[in-house]
């Protein structure tokens, strides 16, 4: 859970009227989804009987982007014969990020991969540079992924 706006008071000597927190929760699966919103609630609701009223907007974003086993293991077998065997990562992290294509892997079996891109910072920050080098491998992986699960 991170708070990522404070909004409050106006000066350092008086107890500000109003406050407002806002921020992201993610989690790897929805029972901790669930968890996250109830205790976000127990504690507003805590703090309410303490110190003054409080309120708890809660609005669910994207679900957890998560790969179907058979599907994952197409993509694998397809990204390496693009690629290689030695270019494919397949033990990593799992990441906090959303995905629009999580909503999809809830209404059907699939995978999401990534497509390196190099020494370069992560999507979404000033740094990034997308390396356009990659775009031959990224266009032959869907070439050919479509070539092996649609054979003429």
């Amino acid at each position: 859970m991170s708070i990522t706006r404070v909004d409050a008071g106006t000066s350092y000597n008086i107890i500000p009227q109003s406050v407002l927190l806002q921020g992201t929760a993610r989690t790897l699966n929805a029972q901790m989804r669930d968890l996250a919103e109830e205790r976000l609630t127990q504690i507003a609701t805590a703090s309410r009987r303490r110190w003054a009223a409080a309120r708890v907007a809660y609005s669910r974003g994207y679900p957890v982007t998560r790969n179907h086993p058979k599907q994952t293991d197409f993509a694998i077998k397809v990204a390496a014969s693009v690629a290689g065997e030695n270019a494919i990562e397949t033990e990593l992290e799992p990441t906090m990020g959303a995905e629009d294509f999580s909503y999809m892997l809830e209404a059907r079996p699939g995978a999401f991969i990534f497509v390196g891109n190099g020494d370069s910072a992560g999507l979404h920050h000033p740094a990034y540079d997308f390396n356009d080098a990659v775009i031959p491998v990224g266009m032959s992986y869907w070439a050919k992924l479509i070539e092996t699960a649609m054979p003429a």
